[in-house]
């Protein structure tokens, strides 16, 4: 189930379902509802998105009370979250999945969301959208890739392709938004070849492995699982963490698997990752894509989840395209 796409005029609502937006800068906040408006959007927040208690968070129930009102309100036709976190999944018992399936909307975000996300898809089958946070709009340099997909994904029915960014970068952009250091990007890199096509499942990884044995959790038949993680991955958590999900009884029929390129303080080297995606027989045979321009480093693509997708890795190029009607 697609929601309706996102045209000049919709509303937009900012909530806060995992850390609080009060950690945001005020100047990345203005530049966010900015370019957002430029697009034509009209944005708007969850009453309780700057409300913050000691883990820089909210109550569950403030938490829910935005996240429902967001849904319900017939105005908001698409939801953006201020940022990621720790804590998404304390939310997951308490969402009205009834309401959320009665009205669905463009829900984005990623990293901490990828447990809400996988979540909607699995009770309703809402695609929802890995992709930028609210705060990622207030990215001051580099954002353009970022953008065109992101409008692609959620304003567009045409199928898009996931190509390589020119560059990216891995700096703490908010903290210094003019110190940024960009590095060429020539490709992904093929670790399988292959072509392949199924249903895009995935997000962050450890995210992901928090809804295993869950009634949350989606099944990877025949999936184009996509896979990512932050700065606090390193080869071996990466390694248990990838092996989990393999484990999963639907597994061994994933078509294909995306990784999304790590942040440089993980340093997983491609000799690691070669090295651990060799080492599971559950991934022979297929395509096998990694730098992908999603997750923790800019700028990154927005995929669909429950969208799908095919995979193409053959003779040192690959085409990654996603369909959004069906």
């Amino acid at each position: 189930m697609f929601a309706p796409k996102l045209v000049p005029g919709d509303e937009i609502r900012v909530i806060a379902p995992a850390t609080s937006m009060i950690i945001l800068k005020e100047a990345q906040v203005d530049l966010a509802v900015e370019r957002l408006t430029k697009l034509g959007f009209n944005v708007t927040f969850g009453k309780n998105a700057d409300a913050h208690d000691e883990f820089f968070s909210s109550t569950i129930a403030e938490r829910i009370e935005d996240l429902h009102d967001a849904f319900a309100d017939p105005n908001v036709k698409g939801i953006l979250t201020a940022i990621g976190g720790y804590n998404s999944n304390q939310l997951l018992k308490y969402i009205d999945f009834d309401l959320i399936a009665a009205n669905p909307k463009v829900f984005c975000g990623y990293s901490d969301i990828t447990a809400l996300q996988l979540a909607i898809y699995q009770k309703t089958g809402l695609v929802t959208y890995s992709g930028p946070h609210f705060s990622s709009f207030g990215v001051k340099h580099g954002l353009e890739y970022t953008l065109e997909s992101f409008l692609e994904a959620v304003t567009n029915d045409s199928p898009y392709e996931i190509v390589p960014s020119k560059t990216w970068s891995d700096d703490a952009w908010y903290l210094d938004q003019e110190n940024r250091t960009f590095h060429e990007q020539s490709g992904y890199l093929i670790l399988q070849e292959g072509e392949a096509e199924g249903r895009l499942i995935g997000g962050n990884l450890c995210t992901m492995n928090l809804l295993q044995g869950t009634d949350f959790m989606p099944s990877l038949k025949e999936s184009i699982l996509f896979i990512e993680d932050d700065e606090e991955s390193h080869s071996r958590s990466f390694d248990r963490d990838l092996q989990s999900l393999l484990h999963l009884p639907d597994a061994a029929s994933i078509k294909a698997l995306l990784i999304g390129r790590f942040q440089k303080n993980s340093n997983i080297t491609e000799e690691a990752l070669r090295k651990i995606i060799s080492s599971k027989e559950e991934l022979r045979n297929i395509p096998i894509i990694a730098n992908v321009n999603f997750g923790h480093v800019q700028p990154f693509a927005t995929l669909p989840i429950g969208a799908v997708a095919t995979v193409k890795a053959v003779d040192s190029e690959t085409e990654i395209f996603i369909e959004q009607n069906e």
